[in-house]
């Protein structure tokens, strides 16, 4: 069984020691995965502010979005020279694909003898920070995200032109004519949260009304609470928030819904190996280590339906996020004669700021792969 995601194969050798489930009970019990899953919701920016459906039945789930506006008509006339016209809708189908995220935890077994020692207390919180980082890596940037997942929502923002430059107003930045939440109007959705980075933090501490009293404090004994246009923000502590991408991502984010295919479960062995799934060297032989290795493994999918609305009609243009950035975004497509003119290393750097997967080493394939992604 090809398993390319596992980082190791459990070994199982004659007479069966090794720690079963039903051993692993003590330590695992099974209301810890319902734990880690609302953990996972909390420490995930994505999964705390989309909108999660049913839990999937099979690895895709197809979600009808409305394509097609009816049309109404002024009936000119009367009797029977009034005509009323005739008019269609329709819907178009968006898959959400599950795809699978593991995390292995490699713990001694002297850890787990010592009774007094709450191992279960210090790994749970590190296997949320792991789930939760990939996540939003992949979901808001495209970090490391499946083939089969749709573009990032910053490669979608910016391809709609929802994106707007820090200037050296902030407040017009984000809440001016053409600023960040306007773009997000233009699309015909309402603004209803903001996930930025932590140093927007200090930004928006800077800002000071007309009278030169800060916008965000007026109690300096009570804790600020952080909202644009009566939206709440987010600064995710994950590590997976890109500040060279986007400074913040602001949108409708009931138009960001994932689904679960598989809650968190868990497996525990003591034979076998762990490699670096890069090198593949050897990192650890578990038995030969007197170590044990906990599996958590999840699967999930998302998309962002931006049914048509009377506002946009034009799918290329309509988004329901838009990026506030430092710079200027990376286009949103390339020609091949703009690709040609460019370096391997800049046509590789561009890719992967778009989310795309370069396996080729020529540079005439590197650019029919890149624009094959690009057209997908």
């Amino acid at each position: 069984m090809n398993r390319n995601r596992k980082l190791f194969n459990l070994q199982t050798f004659a007479g069966g020691n090794f720690i079963t489930r039903s051993d692993a009970e003590a330590l695992i019990p099974v209301q810890e995965s319902h734990e880690i899953i609302q953990g996972v919701v909390e420490q995930s920016a994505v999964l705390q502010r989309g909108n999660r459906l049913a839990n999937m039945t099979s690895n895709q789930s197809k979600m009808p979005v409305l394509d097609l506006l009816p049309v109404a008509y002024f009936v000119n006339g009367e009797g029977g020279s009034a005509m009323k016209g005739l008019t269609t809708m329709a819907w178009d189908k968006k898959v959400i694909y599950a795809e699978e995220i593991a995390v292995i935890v490699p713990i001694a077994e002297a850890v787990i003898d010592d009774a007094d020692y709450d191992i279960w207390g210090e790994v749970k919180p590190r296997i949320i920070e792991a789930f939760g980082k990939k996540i939003d890596g992949a979901v808001l940037f495209g970090m490391d995200k499946p083939a089969t997942w749709r573009a990032d929502v910053v490669t979608t923002a910016v391809s709609a032109g929802a994106h707007v430059k820090l200037s050296g107003d902030l407040y017009d930045s984000i809440l001016g004519e053409n600023g960040a939440i306007a773009k997000v109007e233009e699309s015909g959705y309402f603004v209803n949260g903001h996930m930025a980075d932590i140093s927007m933090r200090a930004k928006l501490r800077g800002l000071k009304d007309t009278t030169g009293q800060p916008v965000f404090k007026s109690d300096m004994q009570a804790g600020t609470a952080y909202t644009l246009d009566g939206s709440p923000m987010n600064f995710p502590r994950n590590g997976a928030f890109d500040k060279t991408k986007a400074l913040m991502i602001s949108g409708d984010f009931s138009q960001l819904v994932y689904s679960i295919r598989q809650d968190i479960t868990f497996k525990l062995f003591d034979q076998g190996v762990i490699q670096d799934p890069v090198t593949k060297q050897i990192l650890y032989n578990l038995m030969q280590n007197d170590m044990v290795a906990l599996r958590a493994v999840m699967r999930l999918g998302w998309e962002i339906p931006n049914p048509i609305n009377s506002m946009a009609q034009d799918k290329s243009k309509r988004c329901p996020f838009s990026v506030l950035s430092a710079t200027d975004p990376v286009k949103a497509s390339y020609t091949s004669e703009e690709l040609n003119r460019m370096t391997v290393d800049a046509i590789k750097t561009v890719a992967t700021a778009k989310g795309y997967t370069i396996t080729e080493t020529i540079k005439a394939e590197i650019i029919t792969e890149f624009l094959t992604q690009q057209g997908e």
